[in-house]
């Protein structure tokens, strides 16, 4: 009896125990997870706690070995996805004189989120963090009323805000295309400097999270000089160019008021269609390119020159394919082509099939790439050219079949816009009918543009006819989808005979005998993802490496490729001084 006592308060001092080691571990997991956020200085924009523990966010119980009561709150892990961090919520509800310099490099670092406080310089970023506070505000509230002196200036966090003509900015919510503003965006700032009448009304379309500087405090803190320099700055590019020659500084002076800077890192996607944009574009830093999506598919070129390619796929020497007919074969073909379309309704479908079989022809997807079509008892027995199928899925478009696979597309750069060049006004005043519709995506090669929407740049040059005349010489036109899908076609014709080419002309490393293993590195890209294989078209097995689609509007997403690698001709052939790899004759 006194065993088995001693043998059960043994075992309930090892439960206690790992019940203690437990918790133990639990505090101690939990203050390293405390000091790592604090550490990571804002960089947490997603939350792990719901909402419903908002409500007790603190429990605790007490520590009997240390004789004292442990706490967790959910506060410091709370961050609801989206919203703006509790954390920083506390530091803002401080004065901006109360505020520690970590914990402002902490907002600092939080608001890297959004975009239109990246364009600031750091010392302005700074600034604005020390002097920032938070608000939240539903549907419908009216954040600037036109009309009323700007006493703020703000940033959104979270929501989206429409701007109006209107008092109570009630047409936002009638209008199907209203002037919309989301994450990232700001307004009010020129407001504050020139102490001008708001022009518009800006009202929440949802519940809407704002940064919000207010007017003392952007004066006190000398936030208007750097705004001041960043405005100085916008003044002196207008100021350069020849289009603004002719104007006044005040009337240079409201261009800018409208008007914001935007930077843009290297091979940052800038717009998907510019051409559909509502703003104007002056590059006033770097450089951006112009792409087009282009549907290789659509082009007559592209159909053209995929089946001359296709026909080589049986790897036919060189004079056999090319080689002239003679008259007689020229005229035999004439008489094949030429003859009338045949009536075979009174015919028996079994022996048509049996009169197609024997020429080759079937009800499966097999495309004949040429040879005659016609049975034997019509016309005389000629010898044609040698008949080569293709067994793939088809597809049919507007200029014929083309094999699935095959339907792919390419971006194609269509022009480079270097410093000081305008986007947006190439079509500007072009007869309706006119106008290129087709979407053109603008790619940042790393630039600061300054954005102004066009309803704004057309109230300062009305009734301008100089300015007119300016805009009227800067019309551009891009080619056409067929010169680019042609020049895309020589391109790649050029890259792969100059590939074929190095490999004939350099001998090839003769490798060791026993190769070191090295371990392959795995990554998503290949270089085989973004190259169309034409001679691999008959085969039926999977590729074993990711295909990479682009989204087409009302269509079905779009292959993407780089380089087309298709059936030709050995180099041998067409240039016979090359008559084995690395000897020159």
């Amino acid at each position: 009896m006194r065993k088995y006592m001693v043998t059960y308060a043994w075992q309930l001092l090892k439960k206690e125990q790992g019940l203690y080691q437990l918790a133990r571990d639990i505090v101690i997991m939990i203050r390293v997870c405390k000091m790592f956020r604090q550490g990571l200085r804002g960089f947490r924009e997603y939350q792990i706690i719901e909402t419903a523990h908002w409500k007790h966010p603190a429990f605790s119980f007490w520590d009997t070995k240390r004789q004292s009561r442990v706490t967790f709150d959910t506060m410091d892990f709370i961050a609801e996805e989206g919203h703006f961090p509790p954390r920083a919520i506390q530091i803002m509800q401080k004065k901006p004189s109360w505020r520690t310099e970590d914990e402002i490099r902490a907002v600092c670092n939080i608001l890297q989120v959004l975009d239109s406080y990246q364009n600031f310089e750091e010392p302005l970023q700074l600034l604005l963090a020390k002097v920032m506070r938070f608000e939240r505000f539903g549907r419908r509230r009216v954040i600037i009323k036109k009309g009323q002196k700007g006493n703020s200036f703000y940033f959104i966090y979270l929501g989206t805000v429409a701007v109006t003509k209107d008092d109570d900015g009630s047409s936002a919510f009638l209008d199907p295309h209203p002037i919309l503003l989301h994450k990232g965006g700001c307004f009010g700032e020129m407001g504050l400097l020139d102490a001008s009448l708001r022009r518009a009304t800006v009202v929440c379309m949802e519940e809407t999270e704002f940064l919000v500087v207010d007017r003392e405090d952007f004066f006190a803190y000398k936030l208007d000089l750097e705004v001041q320099k960043d405005a100085q700055c916008r003044f002196e590019f207008f100021r350069k160019m020849d289009l603004f020659a002719s104007w006044s500084d005040k009337k240079l002076w409201q261009l800018v008021a409208v008007a914001k800077i935007e930077k843009f890192s290297y091979g940052q996607l800038i717009s998907k269609d510019f051409v559909e944009s509502s703003f104007i574009m002056f590059i006033s830093k770097g450089s951006c390119e112009v792409l087009r999506l282009l549907d290789l598919a659509a082009s007559p070129s592209y159909h053209k020159w995929v089946w001359q390619h296709l026909e080589l796929i049986d790897d036919r020497p060189l004079m056999t394919t090319l080689r002239e007919y003679s008259p007689m074969e020229r005229y035999k073909e004439f008489q094949i082509k030429s003859y009338p379309l045949q009536d075979f309704s009174s015919l028996k479908l079994l022996h048509l099939q049996k009169a197609w079989e024997l020429q080759g022809t079937s009800f499966s997807g097999k495309i004949r790439t040429s040879g005659d079509s016609l049975p034997k008892m019509l016309g005389p027995k000629i010898k044609s050219k040698p008949t080569q199928s293709i067994k793939c899925t088809m597809i049919n478009t507007n200029l014929g079949e083309l094999p699935k696979e095959a339907v792919v597309g390419a971006y194609v750069k269509v022009h480079t816009v270097e410093e000081g060049e305008i986007l947006g006004l190439h079509q500007l005043f072009l007869p309706e009918g006119e106008h290129d519709t087709r979407p053109f995506i603008l790619l940042s090669l790393g630039n600061e543009m300054i954005r102004i929407r066009k309803e704004n740049f057309y109230e300062l040059i009305d009734s301008d006819d100089e300015m007119i005349n300016k805009l009227l010489k800067l019309n551009t036109a891009f080619p056409s989808d067929e010169d680019m899908c042609q020049k895309f076609l020589q391109e790649n014709s050029w890259n792969v005979f100059r590939k074929d080419l190095l490999q004939l002309l350099v001998k090839h490393r003769q490798s060791p005998p026993f190769p070191p293993i090295r371990p392959k590195r795995k990554g998503i890209y290949d270089p085989r993802s973004v190259v169309l294989n034409l001679c691999s078209i008959n085969k039926t097995t999977k590729p074993c490496y990711p295909i990479f689609k682009a989204p087409q509007k009302y269509l079905p997403p779009l292959r993407i490729v780089q380089g087309i690698k298709a059936p030709r001709y050995k180099i041998q052939e067409l240039l016979p001084q090359y008559k084995s790899a690395g000897v020159l004759i």
